[in-house]
């Protein structure tokens, strides 16, 4: 059920700026490279206020819905710092149940992508995993498509960002 409280309305803020600080305060905290965090920034968007996603969760920053989102408008280092956040959450499930201290990098920013995105309790289970513990890249990479709905609808924005997800892990192939 969506929340009464009224939300701002959105002002953007540049997915660019945000991997720079990234890249500038943060280099050693994550291991996604900058190709894997210009997916999952180009893709979520970013935007300074909080708003409900389409699977209608609360959300600020580059895809943030993590805890203590206040009804605010966030600055660029407040967006890049819950942004680390949240890709470290989503590589520790990579790590923990698709071995992913093992993947070629391009496998792995794929991954972490859309773990980011869908969550690790829906991800851990998953044939993608299990394709990725088994050293299976290639099949690995093909379950993209099949992760394009959100509420139970496909949404255009989904099917683009897994075929650019699905892209990049398979180009590990021709590093």
């Amino acid at each position: 059920m969506r929340s009464t409280t009224k939300l701002a309305t959105k002002t953007v803020c540049s997915v660019s700026a945000i991997i720079g600080i990234v890249s500038a305060n943060y280099p050693d905290e994550i291991r996604t490279s900058k190709t894997g965090l210009e997916i999952i920034g180009h893709a979520e968007s970013c935007v300074r206020e909080p708003y409900y996603c389409p699977a209608n969760v609360l959300t600020v920053g580059i895809g943030s819905t993590g805890s203590n989102i206040e009804h605010r408008s966030y600055s660029d280092e407040e967006i890049a710092k819950r942004w680390v956040n949240d890709i470290k959450t989503a590589e520790r499930c990579v790590n923990r149940y698709a071995n992913g201290f093992h993947l070629p990098q391009s496998v792995f920013d794929a991954v972490t992508s859309i773990t980011f995105n869908i969550g690790c309790t829906k991800m851990r289970d998953s044939t993608m995993y299990k394709y990725l513990n088994q050293g299976n890249y290639k099949a690995a990479c093909n379950e993209f498509p099949r992760w394009n709905k959100a509420g139970g609808q496909v949404l255009n924005g989904l099917v683009n960002r897994r075929e650019k997800e699905k892209k990049l892990c398979l180009s590990y192939a021709s590093s």
